[in-house]
């Protein structure tokens, strides 16, 4: 039955190399929605995300056109992938303040080898009560310690790899996942994904990692990582081998709440750096 099940598509970059795209334009969304809805047989998405920014649309644009096809129902929640925080905050408050459908929530990469979301996203997230969904938690695969055997993959198959060691920090995660893996008598993979789910219930709004098997075996390793609950201090040196350089301005507002005597966090979901 249509409501048993969930369907969420994406829009954007265009799917037909004969035609030019119009990226995130009105016509560009319609044309793209009525298609998904054809080829999935149904009369409605229940969450349609713009899968990234383009260089010409405004977000008001894009706002309009999803308003219409909510209003229509052929949409029934609207979110925002790739995009920069304050792009979503801003669509965020249009929305509020003329009456269009709420931005229901953002798609962003997260994993132990890229955790650029702790900056601005997942804080903006939280503070908007946005929800989340963490693509690639395995860092392209990185995460499960097969490139180091010339494993199949990304990498292999497909001519590109999401992440490589390219650093001494993404060496150090790698080598502590798998470790505890090792310790665990669990897989690479198990202890990488349990990191992110572990993760996400920390966070003060909904989120979960999505996953990408290509095979029952890859699903099956995913889903063991359920079952597996990573000790406080082995989610401590996960969160200190992979916490990512802040930058500015955050640095100096951390060392702010250091002299308040709160701590090293934000109240949102960073980590130091050790």
């Amino acid at each position: 039955m249509r409501d048993d099940v969930v369907i969420a598509t994406k829009f954007g970059f265009g799917a037909d190399p004969t035609r030019p795209s119009s990226g995130n334009g009105r016509a560009s969304l319609r044309s793209a929605v009525e298609g998904s809805l054809r080829r999935l047989g149904t009369d409605r998405l229940d969450v349609l995300w713009v899968h990234g920014p383009d260089a010409s649309t405004p977000v008001d644009e894009v706002l309009r056109g999803l308003s219409g096809l909510v209003d229509a129902g052929k949409v029934l929640h609207i979110g925002f992938s790739n995009f920069p925080a304050w792009r979503v905050a801003r669509a965020s408050l249009l929305a509020d303040v003329r009456g269009w459908p709420p931005v229901a929530g953002i798609q962003t990469e997260y994993s132990l080898v890229e955790r650029g979301a702790d900056r601005e996203l997942l804080p903006m997230a939280e503070a908007l009560g946005l929800g989340v969904a963490l693509w690639s938690p395995l860092g392209g695969g990185l995460l499960t310690g097969k490139y180091r055997h010339d494993g199949f993959g990304r990498a292999s198959e497909l001519g590109m790899l999401v992440h490589s060691e390219s650093s001494a920090r993404t060496t150090a995660v790698l080598d502590t996942v798998i470790r505890l893996a090792g310790e665990l008598d669990r897989t690479p993979a198990q202890v990488a994904t349990a990191w992110v789910l572990g993760r996400s219930r920390r966070l003060a709004t909904p989120a979960f990692p999505i996953v990408g098997p290509r095979s029952l075996t890859h699903l099956e390793d995913y889903l063991a990582a359920l079952t597996l609950t990573l000790t406080p201090e082995q989610v401590d040196e996960l969160d200190r081998r992979s916490a990512p350089e802040l930058g500015t301005p955050h640095d100096g507002n951390r060392a702010s709440l250091d002299a308040t005597g709160r701590g090293g966090r934000f109240d949102g979901p960073v980590v130091p750096v050790a």
